[in-house]
């Protein structure tokens, strides 16, 4: 990605490229990961996209037809309504584009560059956009809701900043001094590969202590155990030996081995 892109036009590619077991269905990003186009896109590809999103209280709520009122929340609501002819009229023009998206005909982003704000009369532009109104007034009503969402909208998102965090703290001289993009991806990737190894590191260290606790007969509680990271600075040495081992290493302890009734209940 060049600087400066808004990340929406980028965000639908990176699960539709995903190859892992991994099936996610659920998109969670900032204020640069949503767009109203990206949301009508989003939706017809399967994905929900739920954003952080800055200032969301100065977004506009679009009434489903211009005689829709609410006895409690009508003042929500602006005077905008969604053109659902315009969305009719188009669908199949939306549904072939989505299909290439997910055959891989096109590219997400090719596609959402061609619907920026400069192509406002662009009719596909104009049919996803509004698409994308009904499901972000959707999605800005189910975050009013439901307290249990918008925990979870940050939750996520602070792991994300914790890591970029983390890996900005243990990259070394934290300059990027050649133009080269090839060179900067390169970076990118040792950068993120050293912060995996020391979190890897430290989770293990976590799993052994825990299970050393245990086993002395000490009660190890789920609601402390998780608010132990691995995002630890403290314990590592940044400018120390990096020693590159290459011996067969002994298989690691990976599973947190704990009373039943704490972690690993009977039966789950």
């Amino acid at each position: 990605m060049p600087c400066g892109t808004w990340e929406a036009i980028h965000i639908v590619d990176g699960l539709l490229n995903n190859d892992s077991t991994i099936d996610p269905d659920t998109i969670h990003a900032d204020t640069q990961g949503q767009s109203l186009p990206v949301f009508g896109l989003a939706a017809l590809l399967g994905f929900d996209l739920l954003p952080r999103i800055r200032n969301w209280a100065d977004l506009n709520f679009y009434r489903p037809d211009a005689a829709a009122g609410y006895t409690h929340i009508d003042s929500l609501f602006g005077d905008d309504v969604i053109d659902w002819d315009l969305v009719k009229r188009h669908w199949q023009d939306l549904m072939r584009t989505t299909i290439s998206i997910r055959e891989g005909a096109v590219s997400s982003v090719t596609l959402l560059r061609r619907l920026g704000n400069h192509s406002r009369k662009n009719r596909l532009y104009r049919a996803f956009r509004e698409l994308g109104r009904a499901i972000r007034t959707i999605t800005l009503l189910r975050f009013l809701n439901d307290p249990q969402l918008r925990e979870q909208i940050t939750a996520i998102t602070n792991k994300a900043e914790g890591f970029h965090k983390f890996s900005d703290w243990i990259m070394i001289g934290g300059v990027l001094g050649h133009n080269d993009p090839d060179v900067h991806e390169r970076i990118v990737k040792f950068n993120e590969l050293a912060a995996n190894c020391a979190i890897y590191s430290s989770a293990l260290d976590i799993t052994d202590a825990a299970n050393q606790l245990a086993a002395e007969g000490h009660p190890v509680d789920f609601d402390d155990l998780a608010t132990v990271t691995p995002y630890l600075t403290h314990t590592i040495r940044r400018m120390g030996d990096l020693v590159l081992d290459l011996a067969e290493p002994e298989q690691p302890q990976t599973r947190l081995d704990l009373e039943p009734k704490v972690l690993f209940r009977a039966g789950a």
